[in-house]
Parts: C-alpha cells; structure tokens; sequence
C-alpha cells in the first residue's frame, strides 16, 4: 500500500484520537466484560481522547451503546448485558476491513446508514473465547487498526491453557502437572478418557481441578475429591468449551503479577497475594466478582521472591510473545518454587480487580494506567512486527 492511501493520522486531521472500547461478546464471561467497559469509560481522559461504545450482543451483533459507565456495574448481584444496553434491537455498528478505511458505519433495516467517523484505536475489554482469543485482533489486522494488548498469536496462546504451558515448559518455566481432554477423545471413547483422568489422579492424588482449557474468570471450573464428582465436572467444563484440562493441586500459595509495556520495553508491578476464601473452596467466579474478595496488595513475600516472580513475570509475557499488558498468576509452593499457572492477556479492570490494584501499589494510577495502554496501541503498526 503506497503511503498516500494510509489513513490520516488524527493530528493531521485536526481532531483528538477516536477509542473504539468494545466489550461483551460471546463467551461466558460477557458480563465481566461490560463490567470493565464501565471502569474503561469512565477512566479514559476525555479531553484527549474521543470515544466510540461498542458493546457485542450475546448473539455476536456489533451494537451502538449509550456511554453510560453507571449502568454496567454488578448491582444488587445482577450481571450487566449489552443486549440491556444497546440503543437498538437489530441496529448494527459495520467495521470495514479496507486498511485505508478506517470509519465505522452504523445499519439500521430500512434506514440510510450513518457513518459514525474514523477510529484510531480499539481498546477490546472482551474476555474469554470471540474476543481475547485472537479472533478479535486477527480482524484489526485485517482493518489496519491499531488496538490495546496483545496480538494473534499471544492471544490465542493466552487463552488456551494447553497451548500456554506448552510455551511456558519450552522456554523453562515451572508449570504444575496437568492433563488435556479433547473433545474428540471424551465424545469416541468416554471410558478410556475417564481412564486416563483417573490415572492422573492415581499418580498425583485428588483433588483435582476440571477446567475449560479455554475460558477464564474461574468460570466452568470444578474442585473435585473423588471420582463420584468427576463425570458431572467434566460437564460442567465441557459447557463452556469442549476441551478441557485436568489440573493437579499445588498447595502454596497464589501469587499474582502484573506486566506493562512501557516504551523502553515490558516492566513488571509489585506483586499481590490471593488468601484462601473461607467461604469458597477456591478462589472462584463468585468470590472474584459477586462477593468481592480481595487480594493482598503487595504481597507479603521477601525481597528475594518480589524480584523472582517480577523476573518470572516479565519472562511469561516474552514467551507467549505478548503486548501491551498481561496479568501472570503463580503458586509458591512449600518448597520455594514460583510455578506459573496461567497468564491473562486481557485481565479485568473492574474497580476490584487485581492488575490495576497491583500497578496503583506499584505508583500507576487507574486512569494513567489506561492511557498509557492507548498510547502503547498507537505506538505499535498493525500487521507483521
């Protein structure tokens, strides 16, 4: 593409850079999603920055929302939803793929559509699968639009759990024992793939974790003590994703970490510790999110194991090739070891959440930490890099 078909750069045209915050989406974890949107929104500094809503329906519709941060917080235990939030039932936001076409059209049936001006950069607050998968950012790519976190690869790598430890075990990194399920073997042969889980568990003792290998927020997650639970674990996983991944306990405790990019490269953030929930047998979807339990900012470690995990951190985020922002969450276990048990290439930014609790210790505040993500995207070309 010659230069001169490039998009304008919002300074040439004379106005402030446009942010597209899209947020919803498909997967389990939709409300969590618009529950960041509204931390996002309300955070982003107005006077320099422009802002487009576009909230993805459960059904997958690109909608234009009002820019309402109030209305998508947890209230009274009810989760936020776009398709509570979207300004039309069947109006659809149209993002065009053309790199030299960067505007954003917004389709009504049997109206004329209404262009909605240029956007300069994304900022996807989506989780889980049809979002911080890649698929997202492979279609960003496609649009030559600039966008917050990581790109294709790191994305999808970040979100599978499978694929995740076998970067992080080829780079040298600790990962704790661990099991994968297809679902071609569960759905060919149920008693043989049961076999093997009881066979994991017979070398490594119960219980064991039954997971979504690709779903986050502890959502689909079972803790289970024997085999009595096992079958109706693996159900409950395989409703969130098909694939699922067996984990071994570590007994330890559960560190986490946060890493940004700064221009002069990845740094990583005082790290927090997550105590044990008296009231959950772990630290689940509920106790993240309904009951609101809260981690140990910094966590009480020793100098040594600060600057370890900050080390490990920072090594996790290279590994998987990642962008922008990762949150990595460890176990030190009884014997000193930092194990890496999964990163997030997109964390939550709720106002609870840890990635910018730890960078607020760490002397970033919440509304310097999301620009500083923007101007990060806007730094960085799409495509190969």
């Amino acid at each position: 593409m010659s230069s001169e078909n490039l998009p304008q750069t919002p300074e040439q045209q004379g106005r402030k850079p446009r942010v597209a915050v899209v947020f919803g989406g498909r997967s389990s974890e939709h409300a969590i999603s618009v529950v960041t949107a509204g931390a996002v929104l309300r955070s982003i500094d107005r006077s320099k920055y422009e802002v487009l809503p576009i909230g993805i329906t459960t059904d997958g519709r690109w909608a234009l929302t009002a820019d309402e941060p109030s209305r998508m917080a947890i209230a009274d235990r009810k989760l936020p939803s776009v398709d509570d939030l979207a300004d039309s039932e069947d109006g659809a936001v149209v993002l065009s793929v053309d790199p030299a076409n960067r505007e954003v059209v917004y389709t009504e049936p049997g109206a004329v559509p209404k262009a909605l001006g240029e956007v300069d950069v994304v900022f996807p607050v989506l989780h889980g699968p049809y979002g911080e998968d890649g698929t997202l950012q492979g279609l960003l790519e496609l649009a030559g639009i600039p966008y917050v976190g990581s790109g294709v690869l790191a994305s999808a790598v970040g979100q599978d759990k499978d694929y995740m430890k076998r970067v992080f075990t080829s780079f040298g990194l600790n990962v704790g024992p661990y099991l994968t399920v297809r679902p071609r073997e569960w759905t060919r042969d149920a008693d043989a793939a049961r076999g093997r889980i009881l066979d994991f568990a017979e070398e490594h003792g119960w219980p064991l974790f039954i997971k979504p290998a690709r779903a986050g927020s502890s959502i689909g997650i079972t803790k289970v003590d024997d085999v009595s639970g096992l079958d109706e674990a693996v159900r409950e996983a395989q409703r969130h994703d098909p694939k699922i991944i067996v984990e071994a306990l570590l007994r330890g405790r559960e560190i986490e970490c946060g890493v940004l990019e700064f221009e002069d490269g990845p740094r990583a953030s005082a790290p927090a510790e997550i105590p044990p929930v008296s009231s959950h047998d772990f630290y689940d979807f509920e106790a993240k999110y309904i009951d609101s339990a809260s981690g140990i900012v910094p966590a009480p470690l020793t100098p040594e194991q600060t600057a370890e995990v900050r080390r490990l951190a920072v090594e996790a985020f290279e590994a998987a090739s990642c962008e922008g922002l990762v949150r990595a969450d460890f176990f030190l276990t009884e014997d000193g070891t930092f194990v890496i048990n999964e990163i997030n290439t997109m964390p939550g930014f709720t106002p609870i959440s840890m990635y910018p609790r730890m960078w607020q210790e760490s002397g970033v505040e919440y509304q310097e930490l999301v620009d500083l993500l923007i101007q990060a995207a806007l730094r960085r070309p799409t495509g190969l890099r």
